[in-house]
């Protein structure tokens, strides 16, 4: 069965309201790798204790989301052959450390690349505070439909990725480490896909052993934007957008390295230091000055 486009376009989402407290967004902070030294470092404490706790602003893409409806055998998309793309994040307000959020997932535009090269799905939420209405954040994600295209939809108009200069060396960088047991606390912020954690599902997939999660790596990556762009404050971010390039091994440190692109914004991309190898690319980060 091929992609139905009408249905995808279509699909009828409803609002998803959830309720998060402050072991949730401790827990999503420690899934990154907070505080992995005692005591921990000071930036670090902001996140994972519960007297004047800060949320970490890309626990946003965690939240009041639709689950796997992409798995629908109505939508016609081959399952097995997506592959996360592109993630994007935009802060408007704050992110509280608990609190009550309801999201409405919706489709923004499906790209036919063609039959022998796929399809390209755009999905956005908008996520606001239940009590007050707030949008606090818009998050979005590119899913690449390996298997899906040639469906006579059109290939243009598809966002470019933000470019990451190659003639000149980042302005700055800093490693981050995973830990070993990274994607096992990770997923408990509720990401349970196997192929994190079994190493049959791994190997099936045809990975030598589990891979950490790309949203992980994305929060690690967030992590370290704060550190080198906006002193440790949290509140500064306001845009955070990536491309998936390679999967990461719980394990391995984490390199980013930032271009300064004029005040409050920069591009930036995530290597892994041990293979030398770019993870995450054509990184867009944007924050108050």
């Amino acid at each position: 069965m091929p992609l139905n486009y009408e249905v995808v376009k279509n699909w009828p989402f409803k609002e998803i309201t959830q309720e998060y407290t402050h072991r949730d967004t401790i827990l999503y902070a420690l899934g990154l790798g907070a505080a992995t030294t005692n005591p921990p470092a000071p930036e670090d404490l902001q996140f994972v204790y519960e007297r004047k706790l800060v949320a970490l602003p890309t626990f946003a893409v965690m939240l009041a989301g639709s689950g796997s409806w992409v798995g629908n055998p109505e939508t016609g998309i081959t399952l097995t052959k997506l592959l996360h793309g592109e993630q994007f994040l935009t802060i408007h307000k704050p992110l509280p450390a608990q609190g009550v959020m309801v999201g409405k997932d919706r489709v923004e535009a499906v790209y036919d690349k063609g039959a022998d090269k796929g399809a390209v799905l755009i999905v956005a939420r908008d996520i606001r505070e239940k009590e007050s209405g707030d949008l606090v954040a818009t998050t979005g994600m590119s899913l690449f439909l390996r298997a899906d295209g040639g469906f006579g939809g059109k290939a243009d108009g598809q966002p470019k990725p933000h470019p990451v200069p190659e003639d000149r060396a980042p302005d700055a960088s800093i490693d981050l480490i995973t830990r070993p047991e990274q994607a096992a606390i990770y997923r408990l912020s509720g990401d349970y896909n196997p192929l994190h954690l079994d190493p049959k599902i791994a190997a099936m997939a045809g990975f030598e052993k589990p891979i950490l999660h790309g949203l992980c790596s994305y929060g690690i990556a967030g992590r370290a934007i704060i550190k080198l762009l906006c002193n440790n404050d949290a509140t500064r971010l306001r845009k955070l957008n990536v491309r998936f390039a390679s999967p990461v091994y719980p394990g391995e440190t984490l390199r980013t390295e930032i271009w300064n692109e004029g005040p409050g914004k920069a591009a930036f991309r995530v290597k892994v230091v041990e293979r030398d190898l770019v993870v995450l690319n054509n990184g867009l980060a944007e924050y108050t000055v």
